[in-house]
């Protein structure tokens, strides 16, 4: 999906496959209700970073606005932060309201979260800040005056965090999500059973990085990953910048390279946690471009691309296959949406250019062609399930299986983008078009949508699927105003949006 213009605040990243606890200062005078309480948990950590979450109670009068202050004592950082406008200095960290949360009344609580480092990578040196204060009001004491000075808080017996293994209380294996592999035009576990792909995309790591923002656009923690469960959702497309998982120099070092392969590992932790079967996918990659249907002329991985780039894919392939050598229950796309017949002049140029790469007519940068990408993955030893999409961005597979590139371990699978814009867009076309290839391989819609704000297109699409045995995924997992892109949600606990009301009653549905 080519994405809407957006001017978000910048908002929470994923933290990774490890699990901390750290409790906030207990009360310790008189037993009053202190004027403010604050709860300060490390949800995850890892060996560089940690990512922890605040609950701010407000006891007083009502506020039309609030700022928490706190020190950090173990050389802590925030690097970013959602649900308040984060800063430190030194050791002092400040978390201000957003416009739309100010007013806390008496008796009412908000929670923020964080993403932050620790100093030369001290994975268990993470000690809890030992005071917070509200507006300049100290937290989790009383209020009324001490007679002497000697009365002070105690804290907590251990305030480093205990790192304990994946997930507080992982969930039985029989929860996890399959390996999975193709068999005839199947995706099969490893018992033999089909495995439909049935869920959303997660937006936002495509974009967030290369635009200095952050890595993900909203959170991404275990809450936010649960409500895309509670859809019964049993899968999750996750994009992927190719310069922030390489850490190109032209990506801020918080959001790019390590941290963000960190985030991302830690992402589909918790979409496996859940049972649902991650999909990494590469969605915008390096390459500059500007002849027809250009989405912008910068040579960095900032809009979509007519096709990968010889440069840098292979290396990004190669890197995500080790990073989850082994692992296959993950499913890697390839590439989004390849549109080379916007370039070319001829349906024989495009599709070549699809699968051989090289110098592609009209397209200014040397292409890696699909049958590269495929030759990269499988040089690392990775059996991962591939999806391959077509052109028209993915819209067109009329000639997928003539120019399909060779898999050595058979463990390939076409992939298919369908909006109620597009040219393929109804029965006949599916009939015609996609039921061959569905006869020959695993057929994945990739993304499904319409910008009406209904879903009496994705009613039909689903339908056809349906009834058929086929997979699809829902665009996009995001809350941004569905009138401009399909937006599912309009808030990250699951509250669907006109449009996500469609997939997400459908899904229910379908599992129940």
């Amino acid at each position: 999906m080519r994405h809407p213009p957006r001017s978000f605040v910048l908002v929470g990243a994923a933290a990774a496959a490890l699990v901390a606890t750290a409790v906030s200062p207990v009360l310790t005078a008189s037993g009053a209700v202190p004027p403010c309480a604050v709860t300060y948990g490390v949800t995850n950590q890892w060996d560089t970073g940690f990512q922890a979450s605040v609950t701010i109670t407000n006891n007083q009068a009502p506020l039309s606005g609030w700022s928490l202050g706190f020190d950090f004592t173990g050389g802590q950082r925030v690097t970013q932060g959602w649900n308040a406008r984060w800063s430190q200095s030194g050791a002092a960290v400040t978390a201000a309201n957003e416009s739309w949360n100010g007013t806390l009344g008496t008796g009412a609580s908000v929670t923020l979260g964080f993403l932050g480092t620790l100093p030369n990578g001290q994975a268990g040196s993470n000690p809890a800040p030992a005071a917070f204060r509200l507006n300049g009001t100290t937290c989790n004491v009383d209020g009324e005056p001490t007679p002497t000075p000697t009365v002070t808080p105690t804290v907590t017996p251990t305030v480093t965090p205990t790192v304990t293994p994946t997930m507080t209380d992982p969930p039985d294996p029989g929860e996890r999500p399959p390996a999975l592999r193709v068999s005839g035009n199947r995706l099969v576990d490893g018992t033999g059973a089909t495995r439909r792909l049935l869920g959303v995309n997660r937006s936002g790591g495509e974009f967030m990085c290369v635009q200095g923002r952050g890595i993900f656009d909203g959170p991404v923690d275990d809450a936010a990953v649960g409500a895309i469960a509670g859809w019964n959702a049993n899968t999750v497309r996750i994009p992927l910048n190719e310069e922030c998982w390489l850490g190109l120099s032209n990506i801020d070092p918080a959001y790019g390279g390590t941290a963000y392969v960190d985030a991302v590992r830690a992402l589909v932790a918790r979409v496996k946690a859940r049972g649902m079967t991650p999909v990494l996918e590469m969605h915008w990659s390096y390459g500059q471009y500007t002849g027809n249907s250009a989405g912008c002329s910068d040579v960095h991985a900032s809009c979509q691309k007519p096709m990968p780039d010889a440069q840098y894919a292979p290396a990004f392939w190669t890197s995500v296959a080790r990073t989850f050598a082994g692992d296959q229950t993950v499913v890697l796309d390839l590439f989004n949406e390849p549109y080379p017949d916007r370039a070319t002049s001829t349906a024989d140029q495009a599709w070549a250019c699809w699968r051989d790469g090289g110098t592609c007519p009209g397209i200014g940068y040397e292409v890696a062609g699909m049958q590269d990408l495929v030759d990269a993955i499988r040089a690392t030893g990775a059996t991962n399930v591939i999806l391959v999409g077509g052109l028209a961005y993915s819209n067109d597979l009329s000639r997928w299986l003539a120019y399909r590139p060779t898999d050595p371990t058979g463990n390939l699978a076409a992939a298919w983008h369908v909006y109620n814009f597009n040219t393929c867009s109804n029965e006949s076309c599916w009939d015609s078009t996609l039921a061959p290839v569905a006869a020959q391989v695993p057929l994945v819609a990739g993304e499904i949508g319409e910008n009406t704000c209904a879903h009496g297109f994705v009613d039909r699409v689903m339908q056809w699927f349906d009834a058929r045995g086929l997979s699809y995924l829902g665009w996009t997992w995001n809350t941004w105003d569905c009138s401009s892109g399909p937006s599912l949600i309009s808030a990250y606990d699951g509250t669907p949006t006109s449009y996500g009301i469609g997939l997400r009653d459908h899904l229910r549905a379908v599992a129940g």
